[in-house]
């Protein structure tokens, strides 16, 4: 892996790290804010509902119960700059536990491409998935 290869990938898990808290402490205690995070014409999948745009995001987030997160696995790899115009842009992979309000935890998964924005890094897409075990597996 030549110098400015290696480079990107360490900026990749500083900012995926530091992007993560702030998305995982909006999402848990200042919900009111998540619009901010997202690009205008942003898209959300949340466990097979999506939705876009931000205002429709913001919106979304605001009707789901109280939640709580912990983050037990993250990784980002910059996306290839001649693929999209040497715009900066990050994949970020996170797992871990979430609780709705006083439920059991269950696992997640959730990927996120950000892109940087008038200096500020957005989500361009944002796909989470409960990680619910298969309760049958059909063995033919």
């Amino acid at each position: 892996m030549n110098a400015e290869f290696r480079s990107k990938v360490e900026e990749s898990s500083r900012t995926a790290e530091d992007f993560t808290k702030l998305y995982y402490e909006s999402l848990d205690k200042k919900r009111h804010q998540m619009s901010r995070l997202y690009l205008d014409n942003a898209i959300a999948i949340w466990n097979g509902n999506g939705t876009t745009g931000k205002e429709n995001i913001q919106k979304f987030f605001q009707d789901l119960p109280i939640t709580e997160h912990t983050i037990t696995t993250l990784d980002a790899q910059p996306v290839i700059d001649e693929a999209l115009s040497n715009q900066k842009t990050l994949l970020i992979m996170v797992s871990g536990m979430f609780r709705i309000q006083n439920n059991q935890s269950k696992q997640f998964q959730q990927t996120f491409i950000i892109t940087a924005h008038e200096e500020k890094w957005k989500i361009v897409s944002d796909c989470f998935r409960i990680q619910d075990a298969l309760s049958t597996i059909d063995k033919k």
